[in-house]
């Protein structure tokens, strides 16, 4: 009895040995070696290929176009506007600092200089802590402005945040408007925090490619790398009349300026600061 060789592809090339009834060779010994062998499937080929028509689709980087900056409005105040440049449109702008640190009145400048040129502005208050007689001493048009309060003090921050996060949402999906604010400063570190970094990064997908300013106001940076400009703010000390005593204490003092300290922390706009800190004076409403 003798054995004859097949070879098939599903066996990978190794033989299978069957006996054949009448003890003839099927195939004879010396020819095993010419044995047919299916081919297998050009697999590394057609990965090569794919993976050559997908770096052909690549553009080099001597090729891509320049991508234009954004274009830059005033903040409402002349040493703000010396340090950066003014505020980007189509960008995230983060203003943080501590309480008395000067936020509320660049936020309220630069909400009324967008008015002023014929812009619609939004301020989405996380704490209902805007005060009207404020927006209207820094000359700000109140027929362009829109006031969304998202509640009292006595509702939960979380409350407060998801109302924040679905009005910013739709004011980036309508459009329109000239600025947007998000008022955080009230809320603590630890609450503000709960934004997640996806949601800053949708933020300013959205704003991206139109003429709508972001401003986010907060204690602390938040939004990481989602914000174009980054600038801290702190303040230096009080400034009361020439005329009043010295010996009246300080909490019978009557406030007229605040010295008030911008650092620029992060800048992603082409345009290199000539200095990253300057300082200027924040004048109350009495003082003139």
């Amino acid at each position: 009895m003798s054995s004859a060789v097949f070879s098939t592809s599903a066996a990978q090339g190794r033989p299978f040995v069957f006996e054949t009834e009448n003890g003839s060779e099927v195939c004879p010994e010396p020819f095993q070696e010419q044995l047919f062998t299916a081919p297998r499937p050009p697999q590394r080929a057609a990965s090569a290929a794919f993976k050559d028509a997908r770096l052909a689709s690549v553009t080099p980087a001597s090729r891509l176009a320049v991508r234009p900056a954004p274009e830059m409005v005033t903040s409402g105040i002349a040493e703000m506007d010396a340090l950066t440049g003014g505020l980007p449109r189509g960008c995230l702008t983060e203003i943080c600092g501590p309480a008395s640190s000067g936020r509320s009145t660049l936020m309220l400048s630069a909400l009324a200089a967008a008015t002023q040129r014929g812009e619609c502005c939004a301020v989405v208050d996380a704490s209902d802590a805007l005060d009207p007689q404020s927006v209207a001493a820094a000359g700000m048009e109140l027929d362009r402005l829109l006031w969304v309060r998202c509640g009292e003090n006595s509702v939960q921050a979380e409350s407060r945040l998801e109302q924040l996060l679905r009005v910013t949402d739709l004011l980036l999906e309508s459009g329109g408007f000239g600025l947007i604010a998000l008022d955080l400063g009230d809320l603590s570190p630890q609450s503000a925090r709960r934004i997640p970094l996806a949601t800053w990064f949708r933020f300013r997908r959205a704003v991206e490619h139109t003429p709508t300013v972001l401003l986010a106001m907060e204690r602390q940076s938040i939004a990481g790398s989602c914000s174009s400009l980054l600038i801290k703010l702190g303040s230096l000390k009080p400034s009361a009349p020439e005329n009043q005593a010295s010996p009246t204490p300080t909490h019978v003092q009557l406030l007229t300026q605040v010295e008030i300290t911008a650092e620029l922390v992060r800048s992603r706009m082409d345009r290199k600061p000539v200095r990253s800190e300057i300082t200027f004076a924040s004048k109350t409403a009495w003082a003139g």
